[in-house]
């Protein structure tokens, strides 16, 4: 595969097929979250943008940082250098978050949760029973 620039539309060649592919919905965005969640540092765009490598275009960066900004998942570091960004949570409290928006889609909530429950491994269905367990 062979990665070009067109216009303001990253796309990725197939060498197989000669076919042009465009990113998956929202990998830019778990890209840059998953170099923000690598360190314990607020990140420019452009320590994201040589995180990431590539030829990923600086304001591009910037503006999927502004679209997550956008949608609270990163702050705007007011301590430390101007420009910088990290995470709002972790890439632990995200997941939950997401989890709970897609049970919260589904035509019932505890249906799904029962499919999600059924399966789980015996060492995941143990960690589970453990934490019920734990709960006040």
């Amino acid at each position: 595969m062979t990665r070009k620039t067109t216009g303001r539309t990253r796309k990725t060649t197939d060498k197989r097929t000669g076919r042009d592919r465009r990113r998956a919905s929202g990998a830019l965005e778990s890209e840059i979250m998953a170099a923000l969640w690598a360190t314990e540092q607020p990140l420019t765009p452009a320590e994201i943008q040589a995180a990431i490598g590539g030829d990923l275009a600086y304001n591009t960066v910037h503006t999927i940082l502004k679209r997550l900004w956008d949608k609270g998942l990163v702050v705007r570091d007011a301590q430390g250098r101007r420009g910088a960004y990290r995470p709002a949570g972790t890439a632990v409290d995200r997941t939950a978050g997401l989890m709970r928006d897609l049970m919260a889609q589904g035509p019932s909530r505890l249906e799904v949760l029962q499919r999600f429950v059924s399966g789980l491994d015996a060492e995941e269905e143990q960690a589970l029973r453990a934490m019920l367990d734990e709960r006040p």
